[in-house]
């Protein structure tokens, strides 16, 4: 991509002590999930084949995935990254919708609670109780982050054989990834799919220690979150620093002992 650099450890190839340093403002950090187990994943693991079928393409979560979700959500919540988190991303498909409310979204919905529920009861066959939109992020569904694509959304016109090459899904997440740098938000949790995942990060690590590497680049399971952050190195963003102060005010005499060291040798050797 060239633009931004992705790491979830430090780069060892920069310093001998394997570190880098970059302005906080120019960097994101982005909490990666993908989806809970979906019928496709039952299907597929007794046929490949299945993750072609057109009647499981919006897969919805199987009881085990809802298990998943609630263990997820727990998480979350006891390392306090449910706090952190200011919007959350999914794929428009349902099993990443499903995961991200249930994740990321507020506790049960009840009447009475002054907050618009995010998934109603039993929604897209959950057979899972409405789930409240109190206290939670904002939620967007983004084209970008979705699953292998079909030729056309048009069913009429939807064959089995005829999806985005993986170089293709690659592409489409160096698109996405710049994409988030457009959002104000510096933490952000993105819920999508396997694939997706996987050849989007594949992309990044080339620059990093073989182990950094794999821990970028490798498969995710069935609701597994990694937390990485990207670094913009080429001034693509346009965020200004909001923690940093100037410091020297008022103004007044304040040149730093080096640089007078410089300027007056004979008086810097004593300071």
């Amino acid at each position: 991509m060239g633009s931004s650099c992705l790491y979830s450890g430090t780069n060892g190839m920069d310093t001998a002590a394997g570190t880098s340093l970059y302005p906080f403002h120019r960097s994101k950090t982005i909490h990666l999930v993908r989806h809970a187990q979906g019928i496709h994943n039952v299907e597929g693991e007794k046929n490949h084949d299945a993750y072609l079928s057109y009647d499981l393409f919006d897969a919805h979560l199987t009881p085990l995935g809802w298990q998943q979700v609630s263990n997820l959500h727990k998480h979350v919540h006891e390392t306090g990254l449910a706090k952190k988190i200011e919007l959350v991303i999914t794929s428009p498909l349902l099993r990443t919708m499903q995961t991200a409310v249930g994740v990321f979204g507020g506790e049960g919905y009840a009447d009475g609670i002054d907050a618009p529920p995010l998934m109603v009861a039993n929604a897209g066959n959950s057979n899972h109780a409405a789930i409240s939109s109190l206290n939670s992020p904002p939620f967007i569904a983004v084209e970008l982050c979705r699953e292998h694509l079909i030729e056309s959304n048009d069913d009429i016109l939807w064959t089995a054989d005829v999806r985005e090459a993986n170089e293709e899904v690659a592409k489409r997440g160096m698109k996405f990834v710049n994409w988030l740098w457009t959002r104000k938000e510096k933490e952000i949790a993105v819920v999508t799919h396997s694939g997706f995942l996987y050849h989007t990060l594949s992309a990044f690590g080339n620059d990093c220690h073989p182990s950094i590497k794999s821990e970028i680049c490798t498969h995710f399971a069935n609701c597994e979150l990694r937390s990485m952050v990207i670094v913009d190195r080429s001034m693509i963003g346009s965020d200004v620093p909001t923690t940093n102060y100037p410091g020297k005010i008022p103004s007044g005499l304040d040149l730093p002992s080096d640089v007078a060291a410089e300027k007056h040798p004979k008086q810097g050797a004593s300071q």
